[in-house]
C-alpha cells in the first residue's frame, strides 16, 4: 500500500503510533482504554497547536503525549459516541480547558448513557456536553489547519468523518477497517446506511487516501475498494 508510505513506526504510551512526515500535518496514533481504540494526536506544524481525535479514556498517556510533542492542545473532536472513543473526552475537556467538536447531533443518546455504569464494560466515563455538535459539510480547524466534516451513519446515527485533503488523511473512526466495516447492531445502528457513506462520502476521497481507524492497523481507501469482502467493489457487484 503506497499511500502508508509515507509514515514511519514511532513507539509511544501504551503501544504503537506512527507519525507522518508529510507538512503541514504531523500526527500520531495513541492506543486507549482496554478496548485498544486508536487516539490520534495530530497537529498543525506551522502553529504547533493540535487537536486530540477520540481520547477515550488513558488520559495520563495522552497528556504526556500532547507533551512529549510539545503540542499546543487546541480542541477535542469526536467522530462518534461510543465509550471507548469519548468515554473521558469530557474529563479531558475539562483538564485541559478546550472545547469539545463533534460528533453529530443524532449520537447524543449514547454520549447521555456515560456515566459510572460503563465501569462494568472497563472502561470509565463520564457525560458531557459538546461545544459543538458538526453536520455534514462543517469545516473543523486546527492552527492552520482545515478538516472537512463527513456524516458517515451506520455504526451510530451520529457518526462523521474527518478528512484532511492536503494531506490525504481521513480519521473515520468505526465507519472502515483494515479489511472490514463497522459494526451495525448497536441501537440505531443500519448496515444500509453504512455502505452508502462509505461508497458515496469516502470512496470519493480518493484512493490514495489514507485512513485511521477506530482499530487495528491503518490503510487506504484504494486498498480497501480492491479487497474488503464487505464494502469492495468486487463484493458490492456480486
Amino acid at each position: 500500500m503506497a499511500g502508508l508510505a509515507r509514515f514511519e513506526q514511532v513507539r509511544h504510551g501504551l503501544g504503537m503510533s506512527y507519525a507522518t512526515t508529510v507538512q503541514p500535518l504531523q500526527a500520531m496514533i495513541i492506543p486507549v482504554t482496554a478496548y485498544q481504540q486508536n487516539c490520534t494526536l495530530f497537529w498543525c506544524t506551522q502553529t504547533m497547536r493540535g487537536a486530540l481525535c477520540d481520547p477515550g479514556g488513558d488520559l495520563d498517556v495522552l497528556k504526556r503525549a500532547v507533551a512529549d510533542q510539545k503540542v499546543v492542545l487546541e480542541k477535542i473532536i469526536l467522530t462518534h459516541g461510543h465509550l471507548d472513543h469519548c468515554g473521558l473526552a469530557g474529563e479531558l475537556a475539562e483538564e485541559m480547558g478546550v472545547p469539545i467538536e463533534g460528533p453529530h447531533r443524532d449520537d447524543a443518546f449514547w454520549i447521555d448513557q456515560l456515566g459510572p455504569n460503563t465501569l462494568k464494560m472497563g472502561v470509565p466515563s463520564k457525560r458531557f456536553t459538546p461545544d459543538r455538535w458538526l453536520e455534514q459539510g462543517d469545516i473543523v480547524t486546527v492552527g492552520a489547519l482545515t478538516l472537512d466534516v463527513y456524516h458517515c451513519p451506520g455504526h451510530t446515527p451520529g457518526h462523521v468523518v474527518f478528512h484532511h485533503a492536503p494531506s490525504n488523511l481521513a480519521l473515520v473512526g468505526d465507519v472502515l477497517f483494515r479489511g472490514s466495516i463497522g459494526r451495525t447492531d448497536f441501537l440505531r445502528g443500519n448496515h444500509a446506511d453504512l455502505i452508502n457513506a462509505i461508497t458515496t462520502r469516502l470512496w470519493p476521497l480518493g484512493d490514495e487516501t489514507s485512513f485511521v481507524p477506530g482499530h487495528g492497523g491503518m490503510s487506504t481507501f484504494g486498498y480497501e475498494r480492491k479487497t474488503n469482502p464487505f464494502v469492495g467493489d468486487l463484493a458490492l457487484t456480486t
